[in-house]
């Protein structure tokens, strides 16, 4: 008697654990939700633009299409990034870059390589205004312009020729220039006059 007493008591516990679990399953299921969970699905890739591995430097990336806008980054060789559309001109086309002024950037177009497809025309943002500088007034910079005189140079003087004085033998020329020219005259005839009597007086 005792033993059909547990074993009644054992399978009404059995049968009560089993009915729990499944209240609990069924509560489970009712409160799952019944809407659809939205799921990422991939989506074309569109057009692109891509910087050549050939070419060595970067591409830079500016906030609107022309040089005079601010500078946002660059692109690598080989990187390719999304294309979002193009100029009027076609020679800029925006691209998506991320961290740049609402993650639009500008690149030249014949610096990467475009995917094929149509591109809109984009319209660009406000042209910047270049900073203007400070020009000077020619009439006051004229006043600080000292025009400089030309110097004039020194004009050569021929040196006239060095004389060199020369000298004679003073002892000569005071000697003869005591004898008087007539008495050197009478001397030398004189002389002349006793050859001539010698002469003939002279035996033959």
């Amino acid at each position: 008697m005792k033993k059909i007493f547990l074993t009644t008591f054992f399978l009404l516990l059995f049968m009560l654990l089993i009915s729990q679990r499944s209240i609990a399953e069924a509560a489970g299921l009712n409160q799952q939700p019944t809407i659809a969970i939205p799921t990422v699905t991939s989506t074309p890739k569109g057009i692109t633009a891509t910087v050549s591995l050939n070419q060595e430097e970067s591409v830079n990336v500016r906030s609107g299409p022309n040089q005079l806008f601010d500078k946002v980054g660059v692109i690598l060789p080989g990187q390719e990034v999304p294309v979002l559309g193009r100029s009027a001109g076609g020679d800029w086309v925006m691209i998506e870059y991320p961290g740049a002024p609402n993650n639009i950037g500008w690149v030249y177009a014949p610096l990467v390589i475009i995917s094929p497809g149509e591109l809109p025309i984009v319209e660009p943002p406000p042209t910047v205004t270049p900073v203007a500088t400070a020009t000077i007034d020619p009439t006051l910079a004229a006043q600080f312009i000292s025009t400089p005189q030309p110097t004039r140079l020194a004009t050569f003087t021929p040196v006239e020729p060095l004389v060199i004085p020369t000298y004679q033998d003073e002892s000569r020329i005071s000697f003869l220039g005591h004898i008087p020219m007539g008495l050197v005259i009478i001397i030398i005839g004189g002389l002349g006059g006793i050859l001539a009597i010698f002469s003939t007086f002279r035996p033959t």
